[in-house]
């Protein structure tokens, strides 16, 4: 990485993190920074460009519409950072295209293609599942003022992009209509074997929740 990618990385991650310290969804500073190092570990293994890699990964939340009530202006003042910054125009175009395209959409996102867009969207499922995914859909579903379990409730199937984003579910519910469904999206090898570990996690986790919502441990 050379001298100037280092300082619009630093001037990048310090206006992230003016942005989203005070996040309190799951979706905070520590989020970025563990995507961030998930994708420069994703990128080293897979040859990708670790700069862009990163530069997306910091940046992949600033416009998402759980954070933000107007995600076009949110947008748009990202693609201006983007090009006020010492970049070419291909590297900028490049890391806004990833922003833009990696959110899981209740599973409507399109395929991708870039080798990037998989290493960052990678990065971002691994840090919603495993443990930090656990915590992380806690901390949402309280955002949120949603149950963490009913179980007269069951997981919604073939849901459209609006039904997952703004319908009513549990905790519990999100485990089966999104975590448990992103070991076999990944999109990389290293990503996948990544993923292989958190998500037996999260079944380990299921069978004791279960057995202790009903008494028996």
């Amino acid at each position: 990485m050379t001298e100037k990618e280092t300082l619009i990385l630093k001037e990048t991650q310090d206006w992230v993190h003016e942005k989203l310290a005070g996040e309190t969804s799951g979706h905070d500073w520590w989020h970025i920074i563990r995507v961030c190092h998930s994708a420069e570990s994703i990128a080293t293994e897979e040859g990708a460009n670790t700069f862009i890699c990163i530069m997306a990964a910091l940046l992949h939340d600033m416009a998402d519409e759980k954070l933000n009530e107007d995600p076009k202006t949110a947008d748009l003042e990202v693609q201006e950072w983007l090009y006020a910054k010492d970049l070419t125009q291909e590297q900028a175009d490049h890391i806004l295209d990833i922003t833009r395209t990696i959110s899981f959409k209740g599973g409507h996102g399109k395929a991708l293609t870039d080798l990037e867009a998989k290493i960052v969207q990678d990065a971002d499922r691994l840090d919603a599942i495993g443990a930090i995914g656990i915590a992380r859909c806690m901390a949402y579903s309280g955002h949120k003022g949603r149950l963490i379990h009913d179980p007269n409730m069951t997981p919604r199937e073939n849901m459209t992009q609006e039904e997952y984003r703004n319908g009513q579910d549990t905790a519990i519910m999100h485990f089966y209509e999104k975590l448990l469904t992103l070991k076999d999206r990944m999109n990389t090898t290293f990503g996948k074997k990544l993923a292989q570990q958190r998500h037996e996690f999260l079944l380990t986790y299921l069978e004791q929740f279960y057995e202790e919502w009903d008494g028996r441990r």
